[in-house]
């Protein structure tokens, strides 16, 4: 199984994945952002685009993954990755859907004023990424295929998972992290997000 964690920049898509994880033994958290910074680092700059979601083999390349490891493993997949453009969406999930594969998508809808105030505390506020706020806003309410949306605004990381897990019907173990745990893991997986 596979559970697409969709989104605007900054809507929390990462902690949410990684909170899953913690509580879906085996479960396994794939990065297709890992994928952009290899081509990134390994195309002439002249051939780059500005976001490595408009290279049709990084659309295919991941599709090619993920069939690979859903078709030999029995783990569920947690993908956080903003994709608001419905045609490269059809290019990943609807060819694992057309597979077989069972593919669940949530989008994590947080509000433009919650969105500006997340990317400013992680010091994004003039990056790429939150100069594309508008646009994935408009691309995931635009299209049926980005349903269903998880309203986020004022839940706490621990209600959005769990209605993650409602929504694409996983049983969760219970959390026994400590307060303190719990927040070592969520700081540390979005140092680990953090690309140069």
């Amino acid at each position: 199984m596979i559970i697409w964690i969709n989104g605007s920049f900054g809507a929390g898509k990462t902690t949410t994945a990684f909170d899953l994880h913690h509580r879906l033994p085996g479960s396994y958290v794939f990065d297709p952002e890992n994928i952009g910074y290899f081509f990134r680092k390994n195309i002439p700059r002249e051939l780059q685009f500005q976001d490595f979601q408009d290279f049709p083999i990084w659309r295919s390349f991941n599709y090619e993954l993920l069939s690979y490891i859903a078709g030999k493993s029995d783990r569920v997949i947690l993908i956080p990755m903003t994709v608001v453009n419905p045609d490269y969406f059809q290019e990943i999930v609807g060819r694992l859907r057309e597979e077989g594969h069972t593919v669940h998508h949530v989008a994590l809808w947080v509000s433009k004023k919650e969105l500006t105030k997340r990317l400013g505390r992680r010091l994004d506020r003039h990056s790429w990424a939150s100069k594309q706020v508008d646009r994935c806003m408009e691309g995931l309410s635009s299209h049926t295929c980005f349903q269903p949306h998880i309203e986020t605004d004022g839940l706490s990381i621990d209600e959005v998972v769990t209605r993650v897990a409602a929504v694409t019907g996983i049983e969760l173990q219970p959390d026994t992290r400590s307060p303190w745990k719990k927040t070592f893991n969520r700081i540390n997986a979005l140092l680990q997000h953090i690309r140069s």
